[in-house]
Protein backbone atom coordinates (compact mmCIF):
# COMPACT_ATOMS: atom_id res chain seq x y z
CA UNK A 1 0.00 0.00 0.00
CA UNK A 2 1.50 3.36 -1.04
CA UNK A 3 1.72 6.37 1.31
CA UNK A 4 -1.05 8.25 -0.53
CA UNK A 5 -3.38 5.26 -0.54
CA UNK A 6 -2.65 4.77 3.19
CA UNK A 7 -3.88 8.30 3.88
CA UNK A 8 -7.01 7.64 1.85
CA UNK A 9 -7.53 4.37 3.69
CA UNK A 10 -7.26 6.11 7.08
CA UNK A 11 -9.75 8.80 6.01
CA UNK A 12 -12.23 6.18 4.80
CA UNK A 13 -11.97 4.42 8.19
CA UNK A 14 -12.60 7.76 9.93
CA UNK A 15 -15.73 8.29 7.88
CA UNK A 16 -17.00 4.79 8.65
CA UNK A 17 -16.20 4.76 12.38
CA UNK A 18 -17.78 8.18 13.01
CA UNK A 19 -20.68 7.51 10.65
CA UNK A 20 -19.93 10.75 8.83
CA UNK A 21 -21.10 11.88 5.43
CA UNK A 22 -17.59 13.00 4.42
CA UNK A 23 -14.10 12.95 5.91
CA UNK A 24 -11.31 15.15 4.55
CA UNK A 25 -7.61 15.58 5.27
CA UNK A 26 -5.81 18.85 4.50
CA UNK A 27 -1.99 18.97 4.61
CA UNK A 28 0.33 21.96 4.11
CA UNK A 29 2.25 22.49 0.89
CA UNK A 30 5.99 23.22 0.77
CA UNK A 31 5.50 26.90 1.65
CA UNK A 32 3.23 26.10 4.60
CA UNK A 33 0.83 28.88 3.54
CA UNK A 34 -1.68 26.83 1.54
CA UNK A 35 -3.19 23.50 2.58
CA UNK A 36 -4.30 21.10 -0.14
CA UNK A 37 -6.86 18.32 0.07
CA UNK A 38 -4.54 15.33 0.51
CA UNK A 39 -7.24 12.65 0.96
CA UNK A 40 -11.01 12.40 1.28
CA UNK A 41 -13.88 9.93 1.48
CA UNK A 42 -17.51 10.86 0.94
CA UNK A 43 -20.88 9.21 0.51
CA UNK A 44 -21.62 11.80 -2.18
CA UNK A 45 -19.78 13.12 -5.22
CA UNK A 46 -19.64 16.87 -4.49
CA UNK A 47 -16.15 17.04 -2.96
CA UNK A 48 -13.72 19.27 -4.88
CA UNK A 49 -10.50 17.21 -5.25
CA UNK A 50 -8.46 20.33 -6.01
CA UNK A 51 -9.63 22.19 -2.88
CA UNK A 52 -6.97 24.41 -1.34
CA UNK A 53 -7.46 26.37 1.89
CA UNK A 54 -5.43 29.09 3.56
CA UNK A 55 -5.36 29.51 7.36
CA UNK A 56 -8.30 31.67 8.43
CA UNK A 57 -10.51 30.82 5.44
CA UNK A 58 -13.76 29.13 6.47
CA UNK A 59 -14.15 26.57 9.25
CA UNK A 60 -11.20 24.46 8.12
CA UNK A 61 -9.09 27.60 7.87
CA UNK A 62 -10.04 28.51 11.44
CA UNK A 63 -8.60 25.17 12.65
CA UNK A 64 -5.44 25.69 10.60
CA UNK A 65 -4.89 29.19 11.96
CA UNK A 66 -5.76 28.59 15.62
CA UNK A 67 -4.44 25.02 15.92
CA UNK A 68 -7.51 24.13 17.98
CA UNK A 69 -10.39 21.67 17.48
CA UNK A 70 -13.78 22.92 16.35
CA UNK A 71 -17.30 21.48 16.60
CA UNK A 72 -20.20 23.22 14.85
CA UNK A 73 -23.44 21.39 15.78
CA UNK A 74 -25.66 23.59 13.62
CA UNK A 75 -23.75 24.56 10.49
CA UNK A 76 -25.16 27.57 8.63
CA UNK A 77 -23.72 27.80 5.13
CA UNK A 78 -24.94 31.40 4.86
CA UNK A 79 -22.54 32.53 7.59
CA UNK A 80 -19.51 30.35 6.92
CA UNK A 81 -18.12 27.80 4.50
CA UNK A 82 -16.26 24.51 4.55
CA UNK A 83 -14.20 25.09 1.44
CA UNK A 84 -14.09 21.56 0.07
CA UNK A 85 -17.62 21.20 -1.36
CA UNK A 86 -19.07 22.53 -4.56
CA UNK A 87 -22.39 22.66 -2.67
CA UNK A 88 -22.75 22.68 1.14
CA UNK A 89 -26.46 23.29 1.72
CA UNK A 90 -27.27 19.80 3.05
CA UNK A 91 -24.47 19.66 5.65
CA UNK A 92 -25.77 20.16 9.21
CA UNK A 93 -22.81 19.31 11.48
CA UNK A 94 -19.06 19.86 11.16
CA UNK A 95 -16.16 18.72 13.35
CA UNK A 96 -12.41 18.99 12.85
CA UNK A 97 -9.11 18.96 14.71
CA UNK A 98 -5.54 19.95 13.86
CA UNK A 99 -2.98 17.38 12.78
CA UNK A 100 0.01 17.83 15.16
CA UNK A 101 2.55 17.94 12.32
CA UNK A 102 0.44 20.41 10.30
CA UNK A 103 -2.92 20.30 8.61
CA UNK A 104 -6.45 19.40 9.65
CA UNK A 105 -8.63 16.29 9.75
CA UNK A 106 -12.36 17.03 9.44
CA UNK A 107 -15.69 15.25 9.19
CA UNK A 108 -19.23 16.40 8.51
CA UNK A 109 -22.73 14.95 8.60
CA UNK A 110 -26.22 15.55 7.23
CA UNK A 111 -27.70 14.33 10.54
CA UNK A 112 -28.21 16.85 13.34
CA UNK A 113 -26.24 16.33 16.60
CA UNK A 114 -24.09 13.61 15.04
CA UNK A 115 -20.85 14.28 16.94
CA UNK A 116 -19.99 14.62 20.62
CA UNK A 117 -16.89 14.71 22.84
CA UNK A 118 -16.49 10.97 22.36
CA UNK A 119 -16.35 11.32 18.57
CA UNK A 120 -13.94 14.24 18.95
CA UNK A 121 -11.50 12.10 20.96
CA UNK A 122 -11.67 9.38 18.31
CA UNK A 123 -11.01 11.95 15.57
CA UNK A 124 -8.00 13.28 17.50
CA UNK A 125 -6.57 9.75 17.72
CA UNK A 126 -6.76 9.45 13.95
CA UNK A 127 -5.14 12.88 13.59
CA UNK A 128 -2.27 11.68 15.80
CA UNK A 129 -1.95 8.57 13.64
CA UNK A 130 -1.72 10.71 10.49
CA UNK A 131 0.83 12.93 12.23
CA UNK A 132 2.97 9.90 13.01
CA UNK A 133 2.72 8.80 9.40
CA UNK A 134 3.70 12.24 8.09
CA UNK A 135 6.63 12.45 10.47
CA UNK A 136 7.99 9.05 9.44
CA UNK A 137 7.80 9.84 5.74
CA UNK A 138 10.09 12.85 6.24
CA UNK A 139 7.74 15.72 5.52
CA UNK A 140 9.02 17.60 8.58
CA UNK A 141 12.44 19.22 8.91
CA UNK A 142 12.39 19.83 12.65
CA UNK A 143 13.34 16.36 13.92
CA UNK A 144 16.77 17.65 14.97
CA UNK A 145 15.17 20.19 17.33
CA UNK A 146 13.27 17.62 19.37
CA UNK A 147 16.26 16.34 21.44
CA UNK A 148 17.15 19.94 22.34
CA UNK A 149 13.58 20.73 23.37
CA UNK A 150 13.44 17.54 25.42
CA UNK A 151 16.68 18.47 27.23
CA UNK A 152 15.43 22.00 27.95
CA UNK A 153 12.18 20.64 29.36
CA UNK A 154 14.24 18.62 31.82
CA UNK A 155 16.10 21.77 32.86
CA UNK A 156 12.85 23.71 33.24
CA UNK A 157 11.32 20.95 35.35
CA UNK A 158 14.35 21.05 37.67
CA UNK A 159 13.95 24.82 38.10
CA UNK A 160 10.81 24.22 40.19
CA UNK A 161 12.91 22.34 42.75
CA UNK A 162 16.04 24.50 42.58
CA UNK A 163 14.31 27.86 43.04
CA UNK A 164 11.54 28.25 45.60
CA UNK A 165 11.18 31.99 45.12
CA UNK A 166 9.18 33.25 42.16
CA UNK A 167 11.56 36.04 40.87
CA UNK A 168 14.56 33.69 40.66
CA UNK A 169 12.51 30.93 39.01
CA UNK A 170 11.03 33.33 36.45
CA UNK A 171 14.40 34.78 35.42
CA UNK A 172 15.89 31.34 34.88
CA UNK A 173 12.74 30.20 33.05
CA UNK A 174 12.94 33.07 30.55
CA UNK A 175 16.64 32.39 29.98
CA UNK A 176 15.90 28.73 29.23
CA UNK A 177 13.12 29.63 26.79
CA UNK A 178 15.23 32.08 24.76
CA UNK A 179 18.09 29.57 24.69
CA UNK A 180 15.82 26.75 23.51
CA UNK A 181 13.86 28.65 20.85
CA UNK A 182 16.45 31.14 19.60
CA UNK A 183 13.97 34.03 19.86
CA UNK A 184 15.37 37.51 20.51
CA UNK A 185 13.10 38.41 23.40
CA UNK A 186 11.08 36.70 26.10
CA UNK A 187 8.81 38.21 28.78
CA UNK A 188 6.12 37.40 31.31
CA UNK A 189 3.11 39.60 32.13
CA UNK A 190 0.72 39.08 35.04
CA UNK A 191 -2.84 40.21 35.63
CA UNK A 192 -3.39 43.21 37.91
CA UNK A 193 -6.50 43.36 40.07
CA UNK A 194 -9.30 44.18 39.38
CA UNK A 195 -8.45 43.09 35.84
CA UNK A 196 -8.24 46.44 34.04
CA UNK A 197 -4.43 46.42 33.72
CA UNK A 198 -1.56 43.96 33.41
CA UNK A 199 2.02 44.12 34.63
CA UNK A 200 5.19 43.23 32.69
CA UNK A 201 7.10 41.50 35.50
CA UNK A 202 10.25 40.16 33.90
CA UNK A 203 12.01 40.11 30.52
CA UNK A 204 15.02 38.36 29.06
CA UNK A 205 16.56 41.58 27.69
CA UNK A 206 16.34 45.10 29.14
CA UNK A 207 13.76 46.81 26.93
CA UNK A 208 10.96 47.99 29.21
CA UNK A 209 12.21 47.40 32.75
CA UNK A 210 15.42 49.43 32.64
CA UNK A 211 14.84 50.71 36.17
CA UNK A 212 14.06 47.25 37.49
CA UNK A 213 10.47 48.21 38.30
CA UNK A 214 7.50 46.32 36.80
CA UNK A 215 5.60 48.14 34.04
CA UNK A 216 1.82 48.42 34.36
CA UNK A 217 -0.15 48.74 31.11
CA UNK A 218 -3.80 49.01 30.16
CA UNK A 219 -5.62 45.82 29.19
CA UNK A 220 -6.22 47.39 25.76
CA UNK A 221 -2.48 47.55 24.99
CA UNK A 222 -0.97 45.26 22.42
CA UNK A 223 -1.19 41.57 21.65
CA UNK A 224 -0.65 40.70 25.31
CA UNK A 225 -3.75 42.65 26.33
CA UNK A 226 -5.75 40.84 23.64
CA UNK A 227 -4.60 37.45 24.98
CA UNK A 228 -5.65 38.45 28.50
CA UNK A 229 -9.08 39.59 27.31
CA UNK A 230 -9.80 36.62 25.03
CA UNK A 231 -7.87 33.89 26.88
CA UNK A 232 -6.49 32.55 23.59
CA UNK A 233 -2.95 32.21 22.33
CA UNK A 234 -1.53 34.26 19.45
CA UNK A 235 1.14 32.83 17.13
CA UNK A 236 2.44 34.70 14.09
CA UNK A 237 5.50 33.81 12.01
CA UNK A 238 5.84 37.22 10.35
CA UNK A 239 5.98 38.06 6.66
CA UNK A 240 8.03 40.22 4.33
CA UNK A 241 6.82 43.82 4.44
CA UNK A 242 4.29 43.13 7.21
CA UNK A 243 3.93 45.73 9.97
CA UNK A 244 5.67 44.98 13.24
CA UNK A 245 3.73 43.11 15.91
CA UNK A 246 2.80 45.42 18.77
CA UNK A 247 3.57 43.11 21.67
CA UNK A 248 2.69 45.63 24.39
CA UNK A 249 1.12 48.31 22.23
CA UNK A 250 2.73 51.39 20.71
CA UNK A 251 5.61 51.90 23.15
CA UNK A 252 8.74 53.95 22.35
CA UNK A 253 12.08 52.31 21.51
CA UNK A 254 10.60 48.85 21.00
CA UNK A 255 12.14 46.63 18.28
CA UNK A 256 10.15 45.77 15.18
CA UNK A 257 9.06 42.30 16.23
CA UNK A 258 7.76 40.08 13.42
CA UNK A 259 7.39 36.55 14.80
CA UNK A 260 5.46 36.35 18.08
CA UNK A 261 4.20 33.63 20.43
CA UNK A 262 1.88 34.71 23.27
CA UNK A 263 0.37 31.97 25.44
CA UNK A 264 -2.12 32.46 28.32
CA UNK A 265 -1.00 31.03 31.66
CA UNK A 266 -3.93 29.40 33.45
CA UNK A 267 -3.93 29.38 37.26
CA UNK A 268 -6.96 28.24 39.24
CA UNK A 269 -8.96 27.95 35.99
CA UNK A 270 -8.47 31.57 34.91
CA UNK A 271 -5.85 33.45 32.88
CA UNK A 272 -3.48 35.02 35.39
CA UNK A 273 -0.52 35.62 33.10
CA UNK A 274 0.75 35.69 29.52
CA UNK A 275 4.06 34.21 28.40
CA UNK A 276 5.63 36.00 25.41
CA UNK A 277 8.28 35.15 22.82
CA UNK A 278 9.22 37.66 20.11
CA UNK A 279 11.71 37.80 17.24
CA UNK A 280 12.72 40.69 14.98
CA UNK A 281 12.82 38.50 11.89
CA UNK A 282 10.55 35.89 10.36
CA UNK A 283 10.54 32.53 12.10
CA UNK A 284 9.00 29.24 11.11
CA UNK A 285 7.11 28.12 14.20
CA UNK A 286 6.67 24.40 13.56
CA UNK A 287 4.67 21.92 15.59
CA UNK A 288 7.73 20.80 17.58
CA UNK A 289 8.30 24.34 18.85
CA UNK A 290 4.59 24.85 19.55
CA UNK A 291 4.48 21.64 21.57
CA UNK A 292 7.65 22.59 23.49
CA UNK A 293 6.26 26.03 24.39
CA UNK A 294 2.93 24.54 25.53
CA UNK A 295 4.67 22.03 27.81
CA UNK A 296 7.07 24.64 29.18
CA UNK A 297 4.20 27.01 29.98
CA UNK A 298 2.49 24.12 31.80
CA UNK A 299 5.52 23.99 34.13
CA UNK A 300 5.28 27.76 34.62
CA UNK A 301 1.58 27.48 35.45
CA UNK A 302 2.26 24.62 37.88
CA UNK A 303 4.78 26.75 39.78
CA UNK A 304 2.23 29.58 40.02
CA UNK A 305 -0.51 27.16 41.03
CA UNK A 306 1.65 25.93 43.92
CA UNK A 307 2.33 29.53 44.99
CA UNK A 308 -1.39 30.26 44.90
CA UNK A 309 -2.17 27.23 47.09
CA UNK A 310 0.58 28.13 49.57
CA UNK A 311 -0.68 31.70 49.89
CA UNK A 312 -4.23 30.45 50.22
CA UNK A 313 -3.24 28.05 52.99
CA UNK A 314 -1.21 30.76 54.74
CA UNK A 315 -4.22 33.07 54.78
CA UNK A 316 -6.54 30.36 56.13
CA UNK A 317 -4.31 29.01 58.91
CA UNK A 318 -4.83 31.95 61.35
CA UNK A 319 -8.60 31.34 61.13
CA UNK A 320 -8.33 27.58 61.74
CA UNK A 321 -9.60 25.98 64.95
CA UNK A 322 -7.56 23.33 66.77
CA UNK A 323 -9.72 20.33 67.65
CA UNK A 324 -7.05 18.14 69.29
CA UNK A 325 -4.15 18.80 71.67
CA UNK A 326 -1.45 16.62 70.20
CA UNK A 327 -1.47 12.91 69.45
CA UNK A 328 -3.29 10.32 71.53
CA UNK A 329 -2.14 6.81 72.47
CA UNK A 330 -4.53 4.09 71.36
CA UNK A 331 -5.54 1.72 74.20
CA UNK A 332 -7.39 -1.33 72.84
CA UNK A 333 -8.67 -2.29 76.32
CA UNK A 334 -10.33 1.10 76.75
CA UNK A 335 -11.64 1.29 73.19
CA UNK A 336 -15.39 0.78 72.74
CA UNK A 337 -16.24 -2.79 71.75
CA UNK A 338 -17.93 -3.27 68.39
CA UNK A 339 -21.38 -4.79 68.61
CA UNK A 340 -21.75 -8.39 67.49
CA UNK A 341 -18.11 -9.31 68.21
CA UNK A 342 -17.29 -11.34 71.33
CA UNK A 343 -13.86 -12.04 72.73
Amino acid sequence: MTEDSLEKHIVSIVCSVLEAYSAVLFLPDETGEDHHLAAFFSLGNKISPAACIRPGKGLVGWILRNRQPLLVPNFDHRQSSLGYYAEEADIKVFMGCPVPTGGALCVDSKRQYSFSDKEHKILQLFADLISHQEFNRGRNDFAGDIPRYFAELGIIQDLRFQHRRWPQFLRRFLQAMTRATGFDYCAFASLEEPGETYCVECESARLLLAGGEPLVLSMGNGIVGWVFRNEQQVITEGAEGAPSSMLFGNLPDMPDFQAVICVPVIVSRSTRGVFCLAHTGKRRIDEAMRSFVRQAVDHLALFLENLYLKNRLRSLLPKAEIHSDGSQVYNPDAAPRAQGIES
